[in-house]
Order: structure tokens, then C-alpha cells, then sequence
């Protein structure tokens, strides 16, 4: 009873004191507890320093950013600090990398977060295994064997071990990118980089940043899957595999016929070559908008009603995962078991 009433305050006080309460009770005047939170699409770059100076704003003529601070903070008067604070916004959204530019992004340390904490979770859980396993190890068989499970009953038990370790690698990766991000969302939205003003330091780019919002990282997972597909297709079939996207059998041996062929062959090629944009745009979108989703109800009315939005966060990245390991075992099923009709 004492935590459903603390809840209950603790809900009546966020929203109080989020934006849409604040400016009901306190007019226009009214500041909210969070500040307005802004969305960045582009991966932020982090490394090398110039680069992360240049996205946000700081880079002054050669780029020297001892020379950039000065700057910023002698100018005085509402007008002036108003068309600074325009500029660092617009800047801080930054530009596209060029080709031969390389940067550390906060989306590709998250993936680097990730892949530290997936390597730690199953190697601490298979380090010594015991015939009574403890509890870690429990976890981890108990995942193991339902992935299994149901890759078997898609390719069957030989094809989904041969298969497996790629299977379970996506599955997993995408899994531990979305969880993470809930989980840590406070210290993601709490570290970074950014410039002092009127209002106290005010972050630009953060440090961390879930990986599955960066369009690279469903786009790179999108053509593991579909490189792994086509290879086990070409690795059953050979050659005739081929057969599936340019059937021109018949129409060399002058059967009308065959036109209808071609024309469906021509279509399984696009409907393959469809894949990798439904699968990167399908994880990136839910990823994107969650994220999203998360940051703004912090935003409007925080503390317990952004509770909601992590345990739909956590279904969701359970599902993504899913979908995405899923789909995988069909299309690899449909590969290895084509038969020419």
C-alpha cells in the first residue's frame, strides 16, 4: 500500500513538474523539471576532437578549440546570445562524414558497450561449468536452448546447428543493443559533450547513444542476413540456385510459357534484393521511435509514467529480435529447400 501510494505522488509530481504541468500551473513562466530534450537522427561523431568540435559548433577558422571557448563567451546581450545559442543548434545536428573522414560515433561506442557486456555475460556464464549449474549459467543454457529450439523447428536439427552460431549471434546483438539502452538510458542522456550558457552546461552530443537508432547498424545486420542467406543457397544448390531469379529455360527451348518464368523470376530477385531495405528500416524505425518515445515522456511527465514506456521498450526489443532472427531462418529455409517447378 505505502509503494502504490508513493507511486501515486510520485506520478502526480511528475506531472507537475513536467512540461505540460508547468505550463498549465505556472503560465508562461513556467520552466519544466527536465529541459527540452533535443533529437538528433545522424550518429553524433565523438573521436577525433576536431571532428567533435566541428559538429558542434565550437570550431573557430583552423579549428583550434582553445580559440573557439573565448569566443563564445565574450559576446554579451540577449540578441547576440540568442543568434550563438541558433547557430550551436543548427550546428550541432552536424553534417554527413565525408568519404575518406573516419570518426568514432556515439552509436558505434554504444555497439562497442554492447558487444564488452554480451562477451562478459557468456563468457563469465561458460567460463566453468558445472554439472549443477549455477544460476548465470542456468540463464544462459535456458536462452540457448530456446533459440535452438526454434531454429530447429525451422530448418530441421542438422541445417539449425550448422546455421546456428550466425542465427544466435543477430538474435542476441540486436537484443542486448535494445535492453542496454533502456537500462542505461539515465547515464546515455546524462554524459556528453556540449557548451556552457545562459542556463548552465548544456549537452550537444552525448557520449552514448543506442546503436540500433544509427541507420548503419540495421543497414550492416540487413547484409549479414542477406550475404548469410544467398551463401547457404549458393552452398546447397550450387549454381542452380540461380535458376530461382533467371528462368530462361523454357524460353530457349521456345515455350511461350517461359515468359511467365522470367517474369516471376525477375520478381523473386527484387523481392530478394527488398530484404535488406525492410529489414534495415524495420529495426531502425522501432529502435528510432523508441527511443524517441522515451526521451519526450521524460520530458512531459517524468518519473513513474516513463516506467510504462521502458517495459514497452523492453517487449519491443524483445520482438525486434525476434523478427529479425526469425525472418533470417525462414528466408534460409526457403534458400536450402528450393527446388526448381
Amino acid at each position: 500500500m505505502l509503494f502504490g501510494i508513493g507511486m501515486a505522488v510520485l506520478l502526480v509530481v511528475g506531472f507537475v513538474v513536467g512540461a505540460i504541468g508547468s505550463r498549465m500551473f505556472g503560465g508562461e513562466t513556467g520552466q519544466p523539471f527536465v529541459p527540452q530534450p533535443e533529437i538528433h537522427l545522424p550518429p553524433q561523431p565523438i573521436f577525433p576532437k576536431t571532428l567533435r568540435y566541428s559538429a558542434l559548433g565550437l570550431e573557430v577558422g583552423s579549428g583550434d578549440a582553445a580559440h573557439a571557448e573565448p569566443e563564445r563567451t565574450e559576446s554579451t546581450g540577449a540578441e547576440s546570445s540568442s543568434m550563438e545559442a541558433d547557430h550551436a543548434d543548427e550546428e550541432a545536428h552536424g553534417e554527413p562524414l565525408g568519404i575518406m573522414q573516419f570518426a568514432v560515433t556515439n552509436t558505434l561506442m554504444s555497439a562497442w558497450l554492447v558487444s564488452l557486456v554480451m562477451l562478459m555475460f557468456f563468457i563469465g556464464a561458460a567460463r566453468k561449468p558445472k554439472v549443477v549449474p549455477s544460476r548465470l549459467q542456468a540463464l544462459v543454457e535456458i536462452i540457448f536452448e530456446g533459440v535452438l529450439s526454434f531454429s530447429v523447428s525451422i530448418l530441421g536439427p542438422t541445417m539449425a546447428r550448422r546455421t546456428f552460431p550466425i542465427v544466435a549471434t543477430i538474435f542476441f546483438f540486436v537484443l542486448f543493443n535494445a535492453w542496454l539502452a533502456i537500462f542505461l538510458i539515465p547515464i546515455y542522456q546524462a554524459i556528453g559533450y556540449g557548451v556552457g550558457g545562459d542556463h548552465g552546461f548544456e549537452i550537444k552530443a552525448h557520449l552514448l547513444r543506442p546503436a540500433g537508432t544509427d541507420l548503419n547498424l540495421p543497414l550492416a545486420l540487413a547484409l549479414i542476413s542477406f550475404v548469410f542467406v544467398e551463401y547457404w543457397g549458393f552452398r546447397t544448390h550450387s549454381f542452380g540456385y540461380l535458376k530461382k531469379f533467371f528462368a530462361f529455360g523454357d524460353i530457349l527451348r521456345g515455350r511461350p510459357s517461359g515468359i511467365i518464368n522470367v517474369f516471376v523470376g525477375l520478381l523473386e530477385l527484387i523481392s530478394e534484393m527488398v530484404r535488406i531495405v525492410s529489414f534495415t528500416f524495420r529495426l531502425f524505425g522501432n529502435m528510432t521511435a523508441g527511443e524517441i518515445l522515451v526521451v519526450m515522456i521524460t520530458f512531459l511527465v517524468p518519473f513513474v509514467a516513463t516506467q510504462f514506456v521502458f517495459g514497452l521498450e523492453l517487449l519491443v526489443g524483445l520482438v525486434q529480435s525476434v523478427i529479425f532472427a526469425g525472418l533470417t531462418l525462414i528466408f534460409l529455409s526457403v534458400a536450402v529447400s528450393h527446388e526448381e517447378h
